[in-house]
């Protein structure tokens, strides 16, 4: 098997999913953002507040290619950063390195389930209600939309699951289908 990459806005499921995803398979996981706070003893908001955004995405590219480069394992589930698929050839890299999946959510949805997460997690959403994250998230996300796009599958998680409203189980229910995708190829 080759390593698949989860891409998608923060606050899609790509870090509970791709462990929930992990599991099930019996594969390696691993955050990108978790790694790149072990490699350079920052988290991403405080490497970003330090050095500034341009400096952060060189870095975290680095820091996929570094772990896939180091692995001797095919069997891993990678969450990477939301803006992770807009910086360079990131998208290309991750086509090559293994098959990526686009976690899909419609902007409403995105601030619905970032509404129920700590948002002194999200510096940039600290503070914001609801209807202010989603003047954030639209304009963010059709810029994005290109280039999450290019991912090998696009998972449109309202569609494929008939989610109407969220609730506490969809990132369980997103690993199930997606175990079901991965398992059968």
């Amino acid at each position: 098997m080759t390593p698949v990459y989860l891409v998608g806005y923060m606050g899609a499921g790509k870090s509970t999913v791709g462990r929930l995803l992990a599991d099930k398979l019996g594969w390696y996981f691993v955050d990108l953002d978790e790694a790149f706070a072990h490699m350079h003893q920052l988290t991403p908001a405080d490497y970003i507040r330090k050095y500034g955004i341009d400096a952060f995405r060189r870095k975290e590219k680095y820091v996929l290619e570094d772990i896939a480069d180091m692995s001797p394992y095919d069997n891993v589930i990678y969450a990477t950063g939301g803006g992770y698929p807009t910086y360079e050839d990131n998208m290309d890299c991750l086509r090559e390195l293994g098959v990526s999946y686009y976690l899909r959510w419609s902007p409403r949805n995105i601030a619905k389930r970032l509404m129920l997460t700590n948002l002194s997690d999200r510096p940039v959403l600290q503070g914001q209600t609801e209807e202010e994250l989603l003047a954030f998230i639209r304009p963010q996300l059709e810029a994005r939309e290109p280039f999450y796009a290019r991912a090998n599958h696009v998972f449109d998680v309202e569609e494929v699951l008939g989610i109407e409203d969220i609730s506490e189980t969809d990132d369980e229910r997103i690993a199930e289908v997606l175990y079901n995708l991965i398992a059968a190829k």
